[in-house]
């Protein structure tokens, strides 16, 4: 069976990117932070920290325990996804890029020639080289090949940083057995345990369970995906559908009270539909959640005929928030939109209740595309202007245009370049 993968996976990126724009961080135990506070914790650590035991979700003060000559920093998303968008550009130089699969990590199909070990080995090392030559010696990458995407991203995990791992056909199984369960993609958490659960605790083991025991532990067809994926069978899955899409904040300290928690999902709620827009999306669910000091976290929703209005949502949380808890200290809050359903795919309202208002849509996303977000919100938002602003997720990569805020901090052009 051919080598039909490559994956491409940047190590410590976000802490590498600062690294690379600040030459006094380089060699230094760093961690980015979303928030300068004490209270807060690492989105990020370079290699430098993780040597010491700091990763993703380390909090600050375990963070210095750990290393107590750690350096924080505070994110700067925007400048890493310029800098992500600059570093496709020449990774698709050497090689297409099929997929991005997050915003340090590229997926890209092999055909032909490049299937041959020797020619694919070669691809790598090109890429490698046109990173270090265009970008720096600090942004470096591990790749891993394999049969399929599940074996390449396994191979890219098995030598960090700048690693380059090929996992053939015959390779299988035994190259795996020196990997904990938890170093495959998708086993983490409550699938560990339940895979203990049902006496499989080792890859070995895993490797050894059959078909059918594999669907009675993940529950479905998913256990027999696994089974393929280990064997280096190309699963092709069904296309996803979207079914949400919403934001969340911290509270800084000044704006703990309903007052400024209500402000910020204000301007949730407006980035949020802001978004809907933008992806050719109608909701019919609006969810809200309140996370508290002292007590356990409060959730609403509600659901209404698919839209996509700014006005009617922001009267449909005023209505939610009616409801809250009183007398509590808010620390975060996030809104949702559910049952997502394409625009194209809604009937439009025989009898329109007056609700929508699609005309001030279209003039404020207009401005704010040409402005900033910041440019032009509903008051509700007022106390928030300085809160909730861009943020990177595992699987969602922002779009520039929809969330610039008319702030500096972007990306000069020859950041891009070695210091």
């Amino acid at each position: 069976m051919s080598l039909r993968a490559l994956l491409l996976d940047f190590n410590s990126y976000f802490a590498s990117v600062e690294q690379h724009l600040r030459p006094e961080l380089r060699g230094r135990p760093l961690g980015v932070l979303p928030v300068m506070a004490e209270t807060s914790c690492c989105i990020a650590a370079s290699r430098e920290a993780k040597r010491f035991g700091v990763k993703t979700g380390t909090g600050v003060m375990d963070a210095r325990r750990l290393c107590p000559d750690i350096v924080f920093v505070q994110a700067r998303p925007r400048v890493y996804v310029e800098m992500h968008h600059r570093l496709m550009d020449t990774v698709d130089t050497v090689i297409a890029v099929s997929e991005v699969l997050s915003i340090d990590e590229v997926a890209c199909d092999l055909s032909g020639s490049w299937q041959q070990e020797s020619v694919v080995r070669e691809l790598a090392r090109a890429v490698k080289a046109k990173l270090r030559d265009h970008v720096g010696e600090v942004l470096t990458c591990s790749i891993g090949v394999g049969p399929n995407r599940f074996l390449a991203k396994t191979a890219s995990n098995m030598q960090k940083p700048d690693g380059l791992v090929v996992i053939q056909q015959e390779d299988l199984p035994d190259c795996l057995f020196r990997l904990k369960l938890n170093d495959l993609n998708g086993i983490a958490g409550a699938m560990l345990e339940r895979l203990e659960r049902h006496g499989i605790t080792t890859v070995e083991a895993l490797c050894r369970a059959d078909r059918a025991h594999l669907r009675r532990v993940w529950g479905g067809v998913e256990g027999e995906r696994m089974y393929d994926r280990l064997r280096g069978v190309n699963v092709v899955l069904p296309p996803s559908k979207r079914s949400s899409l919403g934001h969340s904040h911290v509270l800084p300290p000044r704006l703990r009270h309903d007052a400024g928690a209500f402000a910020v999902l204000s301007k949730l709620t407006q980035k949020a539909a802001l978004r809907l827009r933008a992806e050719g999306y109608m909701a019919g669910r609006l969810g809200l959640r309140v996370s508290y000091r002292k007590h356990a976290e409060w959730a609403v929703d509600t659901r209404f005929a698919p839209m996509r209005d700014t006005l009617a949502c922001l009267r449909l949380l005023a209505a939610l928030w009616a409801e809250r808890p009183r007398r509590r200290e808010p620390i975060k809050v996030g809104v949702v939109f559910g049952d997502l359903v394409p625009n194209d795919k809604v009937s439009l309202p025989l009898f329109p209740d007056g609700s929508r208002s699609p005309g001030l849509d279209s003039a404020l996303d207009r401005v704010r595309l040409k402005f900033g977000a910041e440019a032009l919100y509903f008051g509700g938002a007022f106390l928030a202007q300085e809160e909730a602003p861009m943020r990177i997720s595992f699987t969602h990569i922002p779009d520039l245009k929809l969330e610039a805020d008319g702030k500096a901090g972007g990306l000069d052009e020859r950041a891009l370049l070695a210091v």
